[in-house]
């Protein structure tokens, strides 16, 4: 009898062993088809995203070719999205930071919703809803994420490296009133999200230079580009791999302005 009795124990752990590697064997399927689904989600997401940018270059920019006259037509973006306020550019590198800019109602608006408001985690590249969008505020914040195929503000962590900056210490925006505003880039660096980057009104000229001071200071490396009281900056944001509460940030300063339109008609 105690031999029978073992013989039926085992038979039961072995069957319970089974159920268990089953249902085991289930949750590890479930997972698999889960992350498979998100991955082919966020892969489909991604080349949407960059169709749609690439197809708005075709649409709107023209002389992107090494020694072209670089310029945007305004009126086929704003045809398709009427809060387009600018189009930011660095040359000849980070190359890839190439976009339009927009402006929503809020600084949500534009996370998840690419420049045709589409939906999708790329975003688009936008203004802070608190600045104006001619540029005339002292600190003019545009954000962008940092995405994983390495489009949008990507590839602004390339400032890290000083000797990318020394290459490559200007980016460009273009806006609808036909003016180039080339910003020389005077301060890099790694901030918290509540940060005080992000003001962008100052109640004193004093106020502005310790603002400045402070960026200088928090500067990953020392540029030697000066800045003063009667400079106007513009502040690229984007989120670190080193995760959601850090953001990294290129600051330029204003340094020409140059009427794109006029030179054109003039040539």
């Amino acid at each position: 009898m105690a031999g029978k009795e073992k013989k039926q124990n085992r038979r039961r752990r072995k069957k319970k062993g089974g159920v268990i590697s089953g249902i085991i064997l289930v949750i590890a399927l479930a997972v698999f088809c889960v992350s498979a689904f998100n991955l082919i989600k966020y892969g489909k997401g991604y080349l949407a995203g960059r169709s749609e940018y690439s197809g708005l270059r075709k649409l709107a920019v023209e002389g992107e070719e090494p020694g072209g006259d670089f310029q945007v037509n305004f009126d086929e973006l704003l045809a398709v999205n009427p809060d387009t306020v600018g189009w930011i550019r660095f040359y000849p590198e980070p190359a890839a930071i190439n976009y339009p800019i927009v402006q929503g109602k809020d600084n949500q608006e534009y996370l998840n919703k690419t420049f045709s408001e589409g939906e999708n985690t790329l975003g688009a590249i936008f203004m802070a809803a608190e600045n104006r969008a001619n540029l005339f505020d002292k600190n003019t914040i545009i954000y962008g994420h940092r995405m994983n195929d390495h489009s949008m503000f990507y590839h602004l962590e390339d400032y890290q490296d000083q000797e990318f900056y020394k290459k490559y210490p200007h980016f460009y925006i273009y806006t609808p009133d036909g003016i180039e505003h080339i910003y020389r880039i005077y301060s890099v660096g790694t901030v918290d999200e509540f940060s005080d980057t992000y003001l962008t009104r100052f109640a004193s000229d004093e106020k502005f230079k310790e603002f400045l001071k402070m960026t200088k200071d928090v500067s990953d490396y020392d540029t030697g580009v000066e800045v003063g009281a009667g400079s106007r900056i513009v502040t690229l944001s984007t989120c670190t791999s080193a995760g959601d509460s850090n953001r990294y940030v290129v600051r330029g300063v204003l340094e020409d302005e140059v009427r794109v339109k006029e030179e054109k008609e003039e040539k």
